[in-house]
């Protein structure tokens, strides 16, 4: 679904990673939710309408990032392969996940924005060009979100 920039950890905190995962003492567990909890919490969130205009406005993103349909030329140079439709529908989920945990009740534009590189990092493929010029995905995003309408 998504995909996540996690940095490598400090050098402090690799060797506690290394001392406490290669000791025979199992770390303790706390429990947050029940399955049953989490299951409510994604029903609940799927309950979150988005509006027609915003759907509108991430299916035209995600139709951005293909190269034989864009009108964006940089997507045209540097893209082999576009996002395809499930990029849309995580989208939407994610721009739900925004809109709840800024306690709003519906999707807006800038939750589709935030949730961009998130979900559409992993589904464009660059070309060699966009290699040989040092353009990665995420600034391909970045032109993207500047143009989309």
């Amino acid at each position: 679904m998504f995909n996540l920039r996690v940095n490598y950890p400090s050098h402090a905190d690799e060797v506690q990673i290394l001392l406490t995962t290669t000791g025979d003492e199992a770390a303790p567990l706390e429990k947050i939710w029940t399955g049953e909890e989490l299951l409510a919490l994604q029903r609940a969130v799927r309950q979150v309408p988005v509006p027609e205009t915003v759907a509108h406005y991430a299916v035209a993103l995600v139709q951005a990032t293909r190269p034989e349909t864009t009108t964006a030329d940089f997507i045209k140079r540097y893209v082999q392969w576009g996002a395809g439709p499930r990029a849309s529908q995580y989208l939407a989920l994610a721009g739900k996940v925004f809109a709840v945990l800024d306690g709003r009740f519906n999707v807006a534009r800038e939750d589709i924005q935030r949730a961009a590189k998130l979900v559409l990092r992993h589904r464009i493929i660059t070309n060699y060009r966009a290699e040989a010029d040092k353009q990665t995905v995420d600034a391909l995003i970045d032109r993207l979100l500047e143009t989309a309408k």
